[in-house]
């Protein structure tokens, strides 16, 4: 190299690394215009866990003002009737059959569903929003495999930038032993022994992680999968109830029914209040109108609380419309029409794509070797516009692996269960038959008066069912493994 060339070697450095400053600052204002994303999702809270929905025992303030600025969506459903198989869907926009993850992923080490998790072969909303730029995070709960089993469980390996949270179904509130009777708080892949009720400190992570961010060009995506209002049944001041040597498995039935609603309402206010922190954060800092929030339940109710509707039938575990019609709303100052309401059919499949939409994101083409089963819901959010009608399924899988189905087409709905089938197969169909229009409740059983149509749903689950099967994710162990 001649003298010459080796002078002009610096400035070659200088105007290169300018094109690239230039080059990034095109990219941070193209993402400064798209939306960041705040998805909230609670656990085990029926139809009726907060006051905007009906909830006869206690106000929930913060979170009727999210109804009364954004959108109610009265007609959303979860993609599961449990945590892990909902949480799969949510994640991957595809029902959950298709990842094998259709049963809690048990902290029992010799259950059949175990060693199941998130493969890397599942590309999650969080993965296409750090291609296209986001900065992603998730708090709370994962409960998507036990890492120990395989270290490509970690949410850190599904697009997760930053993740603080737990692993298992459920932790204790104080101590922080999970359902496997381990110590089970992270930041990241490190452990952390960070004191504090456990919702309260999903609340502060998620603001300071909102705080650090505002002042980015760069967009975000904040997953906060609370762990409330599941159990251990434990409010803010409340002792530890579960160690690594023991568990204290206090009954509802030694409590009175007064009892019950306080406890209940101790471990939903502080939600409340998180989603007031978070709607007051995002005020200050000035990109409320630049931010969508989504707030929803992963099921129906659990029998520790009654969340649920009298109105619904079933809860947690149930296929019927009480274990997977959840409260949910819409907030997008700006955006979203304040105090509007939708009655459209919706489910938790239909939040991935709606964020790649409006995160400029190409869907066919970013998940063209996977197809979404979710729809778009940017015509409904912000121009109120009915939603082409389409089927919706269910399909859930017991801890003890009893099977039942629901498959919902226009108002009707056909629900089958199992009786006497072995773990984990499709024996013994008892093949049930409702009109929701008429009988929301679905008290009346019109499978013996509509035999036809009884069967063809009945065929067009089975067909349904078996599609996802033809391409699902092979998964360690389970009660019906897949070849």
């Amino acid at each position: 190299m001649n003298r010459n060339h080796v002078a002009s070697f610096p400035l070659l450095v200088l105007l290169f690394s300018a094109a690239m400053a230039d080059l990034r600052n095109v990219f941070a204002d193209a993402s400064a215009d798209r939306p960041h994303f705040i998805v909230v999702m609670v656990d085990d809270m029926g139809y009726e866990g907060v006051s905007c929905f009906g909830n006869p025992y206690f106000k929930t303030p913060e979170i009727d003002r999210l109804a009364a600025e954004g959108m109610k969506l009265t007609d959303f459903h979860s993609s599961g009737t449990v945590c892990s198989p909902t949480r799969a869907g949510l994640l991957t926009g595809r029902y959950q059959q298709r990842s094998g993850i259709e049963a809690v992923i048990h902290p029992v080490a010799d259950h059949p569903e175990h060693r199941k998790g998130l493969k890397l072969d599942e590309v999650t909303f969080a993965e296409l929003l750090t291609d296209a730029g986001y900065h992603t995070a998730l708090i709370g709960k994962w409960h998507q495999g036990y890492p120990q089993n395989s270290a490509d469980y970690h949410p850190q390996n599904h697009g997760f930038a930053e993740f603080i949270g737990y692993h298992s179904g459920n932790i204790d509130f104080v101590s922080h032993i999970g359902d496997h009777q381990k110590h089970d708080w992270w930041h990241g892949r490190d452990e952390v022994h960070e004191a504090g009720y456990s919702t309260h400190l999903i609340n502060q992570h998620a603001v300071e992680f909102v705080r650090h961010h505002a002042a980015s060009k760069q967009p975000f995506c904040l997953y906060i999968a609370h762990e409330a209002i599941h159990n251990p049944v434990q409010v803010p001041g409340d002792p530890v109830r579960r160690t690594e040597q023991a568990w204290d498995r206090w009954k509802w039935q030694t409590v009175t029914p007064e009892h019950r609603i306080e406890k209940y309402r101790g471990m939903t206010l502080p939600i409340d209040d998180g989603i007031g922190q978070l709607r007051r954060t995002v005020q200050e800092l000035g990109i409320a109108e630049n931010t969508l929030l989504l707030f929803f339940s992963d099921n129906g109710p659990a029998g520790d609380f009654p969340s649920g509707s009298p109105d619904l039938r079933g809860g947690k575990g149930s296929v019927y419309e009480g274990g997977h019609k959840v409260p949910a709303i819409a907030w997008w100052p700006g955006h979203i029409t304040a105090g509007s309401t939708s009655d459209q059919p919706v489910i938790t499949l239909d939040v991935m794509p709606t964020l790649l939409n409006l995160a400029d994101i190409d869907v066919d083409v970013a998940t063209h070797a996977r197809p979404l089963d979710g729809v778009d819901l940017t015509p409904l959010l912000l121009h109120e516009e009915a939603l082409a009608e389409r089927p919706l399924y269910w399909a859930s899988l017991s801890n003890q692996g009893a099977r039942s189905e629901a498959l919902r087409s226009g108002d009707w709905k056909l629900v089958v269960h199992h009786p006497k089938a072995s773990p984990g197969t499709f024996q013994n169909p008892k093949l049930e038959l409702y009109h929701l229009r008429m009988d929301p409740a679905e008290k009346v059983d019109l499978a013996s008066e509509q035999p036809e149509r009884t069967a063809k749903l009945w065929q067009q689950f089975q067909s349904w069912y078996a599609e996802t099967q033809s391409t699902a994710t092979p998964q360690l162990g389970g009660w019906r493994p897949i070849p």
